[in-house]
């Protein structure tokens, strides 16, 4: 996999969770403090970091890293009153790096993915998300349905956003463990994962657009139940 881009080619390298193997790097970029201290720093041109990393978007830095380095989604579930993100199909990177960023940001403790019909951890994910991927455990499933009974069994109690749903999202406590299932970008959540959370959740939508993209969607419920458990 090759990383590109400031961000998320440093947090790999101060995570260290997967192997940097070379770095290439433009004369400007090589001479940030940060890079400065890697022994595999190539000087280069821009033009050829861009030909490695396959976009225009590298900032003058790329880098060989070994595979996203996924977890278990049971490790999810052994942490006292997790808080835990589902995406049920969300198929768009941009989309998924954001909800990564914001995810980590927010203390959350890991997010569930599906194997299929779903972006997963690329490049383009690791841009997105501002390097934040390199430290929030992210792991996938065949089946989120059953992830889903799984963690009721833990003790979790798991909430969807549904832009139909009568419960707002600022009116449960958030108590104990946190599942927050978020559906596709088109569609919402299909409806066995929907069948299978035990609220549905929704936000106040005041102007004429009634709705909202999937990653603001994603920040605002994330901080509001945030808030929510600080105060109990």
């Amino acid at each position: 996999m090759i990383l590109y881009g400031r961000n998320p080619v440093r947090e790999a390298l101060r995570a260290r969770r997967r192997r940097i193997e070379l770095v290439w790097a433009t004369e400007r970029a090589a001479r940030e403090p940060w890079l400065r201290a890697h022994p595999d720093v190539h000087v280069v041109s821009a033009p050829e970091i861009e030909r490695r990393a396959g976009s225009p978007d590298h900032q003058g830095v790329c880098a060989e890293a070994g595979g996203y380095p996924y977890v278990g989604a049971p490790e999810l579930l052994t942490l006292d009153d997790p808080f835990i993100v589902v995406l049920d199909e969300l198929q768009d990177p941009q989309n998924l790096g954001a909800i990564c960023r914001t995810a980590e940001s927010a203390g959350v403790t890991g997010v569930v993915l599906p194997e299929r019909r779903a972006a997963h951890v690329t490049p383009a994910v690791a841009k997105a998300s501002a390097g934040a991927v390199e430290y929030l455990p992210i792991a996938r499933v065949r089946n989120l349905a059953d992830f889903l009974a799984t963690a009721k069994v833990a003790g979790c109690w798991c909430y969807g956003a549904d832009a139909q749903a009568p419960t707002r999202y600022d009116q449960p406590d958030y108590a104990g463990g946190v599942v927050l299932v978020l559906g596709s970008e088109g569609t919402g959540l299909r409806p066995r994962v929907a069948t299978s959370c035990d609220v549905l959740l929704s936000l106040p939508m005041r102007g004429e657009v009634q709705s909202l993209n999937a990653s603001a969607a994603a920040a605002i419920l994330m901080y509001g139940i945030l808030q929510r458990r600080s105060r109990a």
